[in-house]
């Protein structure tokens, strides 16, 4: 699990850096639960005008991540601009 928060968080990060118009800001929260480890980027980009971006590797490979290990996975443009990752991995009791 910790392997594949580390990745989403990278992935993200490596996003923004390629992907993002115009971002000057980007937020990474990790919030650890009793029963998930939950993750978001959000980035203050210029959003896509598409209505979900086609998903490239990086986000293939996010989502394939997450679901082995039982989680979800949800990346779209912010509404207010930008774009945002967050992931949710079951923690399965583990500490």
């Amino acid at each position: 699990m910790s392997r594949t928060a580390y990745r989403i968080v990278q992935e993200s990060l490596t996003n923004v850096a390629r992907h993002a118009v115009a971002a000057t800001t980007c937020s990474v929260v990790i919030d650890y639960r009793p029963d998930a480890l939950a993750i978001r980027v959000d980035d203050d980009g210029r959003a896509t005008p598409h209505p979900a971006p086609t998903p490239g590797l990086g986000l293939l490979g996010m989502r394939e991540r997450v679901t082995a290990l039982g989680g979800r996975l949800r990346t779209e443009p912010l509404s207010a601009g930008g774009f945002t990752v967050r992931a949710e991995i079951p923690t399965n009791g583990v500490s």
